[in-house]
């Protein structure tokens, strides 16, 4: 799974990482150091223009850009949006088939930058966590717009899952599931908001994987309310340093 990452770098660098315009109205944090579910951040999204009445351009170039997202996919047909704190992430195995994801996938993808991931090895009864980081790192996501049935005059709830696989190569000395990572000659593919069929790309790309840090940090991370660099600073394994009580992992 993926219930925890790191992403660090403001929107006017992600503007140029990702060749896309900053949507995200000022409400971007610049660094996170602890995300956590129901969080907002920053994804990116490509989708064609709409006309004043709110009707899709498809003739239009389809725009690029960054927006800001809750962690916690809430499909549209959801009566209220707690059914999101379930749906952090969608296995990439069967995305195609369940009726939450499925029109996601071919209708509304998204990447989610990241410095990195956190994932917590078990070694006998207790928990060590380990950071996993590299360079221009994006998961897969898939996005909704949800609107409240109660109150026709509320503002769309835009919200997102990460999609997760199998892991590969090292990764599995930590854990069995990892979030799937985006290189970047698939980000084009995988935003194209004309192509319905990604199925190829639901694959862990080795290549990333071997180029990762797996890096042993404190036990500081389990605590969400804890957010700050010295979350990813190396420790030595199984010197995680603080009380295994504070435990905190998103359910």
């Amino acid at each position: 799974m993926c219930g925890r990452y790191a992403a660090t770098k403001n929107p006017a660098d992600l503007v140029k990482e990702f060749d896309a315009v900053d949507e995200t109205d000022g409400r971007a944090r610049e660094a996170d150091y602890n995300i956590a579910p129901t969080k907002n951040v920053v994804t990116v999204v490509q989708r064609h223009p709409r006309d004043a009445d709110g009707h899709v351009l498809e003739e239009e170039p389809a725009v690029r850009s960054l927006r800001v997202m809750r962690w916690g996919l809430v499909p549209f047909w959801a009566k209220d949006p707690s059914v999101g704190n379930r749906m952090i992430n969608t296995r990439a195995e069967t995305a195609t088939e369940k009726p939450a994801f499925r029109k996601a996938l071919a209708k509304r993808r998204c990447l989610v930058p990241a410095d990195g991931w956190y994932e917590w090895r078990k070694t006998g009864k207790k928990k060590e966590p380990f950071f996993m980081t590299g360079e221009d790192l994006a998961f897969a996501g898939i996005w909704e717009s949800w609107r409240d049935p109660k109150d026709d005059n509320a503002d769309p709830l835009i919200t997102f899952s990460i999609i997760t696989t199998d892991a590969i190569g090292r990764l599995t000395d930590i854990h069995d599931r990892m979030p799937l990572l985006m290189p970047k000659d698939r980000w084009a593919t995988w935003l194209d908001p004309d192509r319905d069929d990604v199925g190829e790309l639901l694959t862990p790309p080795g290549e990333i994987v071997d180029t990762l840090e797996l890096r042993p940090i404190s036990d500081r991370v389990n605590n969400v309310r804890n957010n700050g660099p010295e979350l990813l600073e190396r420790v030595e394994e199984g010197q995680a340093d603080l009380d295994t009580a504070l435990f905190d992992l998103p359910r």
